[in-house]
């Protein structure tokens, strides 16, 4: 039963392991020149501007990347499985919440014997979606690359932005540990992907909704 319950998490750790391990690709110049200046080919003729519009480079870029990236990851999640599984182990917890506050031992031991394959549950779940990063990865390492080369290519005149948490930032120094430009670049992402992936699962339940009905009609 151990060795049940480890096999999702050892899945999941080496998925991890893979994603991060893509992800220091982007450390290596070597690799990040060639593949940046492939992408480049493709990218900096339409959303390059000879470099004068910087911001919108970097949102057009993290527009593209995240809408790719968000669309395969979400098509290839069973979003209406997802859904379920969290709404039972919400409703799990709490059952059993309820349950040691008013002392019901029966049930205390009931819920605890079920609460091993609940969590294989959600692990499993959680697992599907990580096996889809090393895939995003492929989508945004090559965009990535592209922007760092292309950021370091510029003059410091236009690689200088102002943001709101200081006068003005140069995009290529570091700020913590990152370059300020990834730091930008997320800001500008994040939300983006979010609303995308909302507005793709509240598509995908309309669908499954519509069929539903479909076939309660028939």
């Amino acid at each position: 039963m151990v060795e049940q319950a480890n096999k999702p998490q050892t899945s999941q750790l080496m998925w991890m392991m893979l994603s991060l391990g893509m992800v220091f690709i982007l450390f290596i110049p070597e690799i990040r020149g060639p593949v940046g200046e492939g992408v480049g080919f493709v990218f900096e003729p339409i959303i390059g501007f000879g470099g004068e519009y910087v911001v919108l480079t970097l949102i057009f870029a993290g527009m593209i990347m995240i809408g790719i990236s968000t669309i395969v990851r979400t098509l290839l999640t069973d979003t209406m499985k997802q859904a379920k599984n969290q709404n039972e182990m919400k409703a799990f917890n709490a059952e059993l919440r309820q349950a040691r506050i008013e002392n019901n031992l029966y049930k205390i031991k009931k819920l605890s014997e079920q609460q091993s394959a609940m969590m294989n549950k959600s692990m499993e779940s959680s697992m599907k979606m990580m096996k889809t990063m090393p895939l995003t990865m492929l989508i945004v390492i090559p965009i990535i690359s592209w922007i760092w080369i292309f950021l370091e290519s510029l003059d410091k005149a236009h690689r200088t932005i102002a943001v709101p948490w200081e006068g003005s930032v140069v995009l290529t120094e570091t700020m913590w540990i990152l370059p300020v430009w990834i730091l930008v670049y997320m800001l500008i992402t994040i939300p983006f992907g979010q609303l995308l992936s909302r507005a793709i699962r509240w598509i995908k339940f309309k669908k499954r909704l519509e069929e539903i009905d479909g076939i309660q009609v028939s």
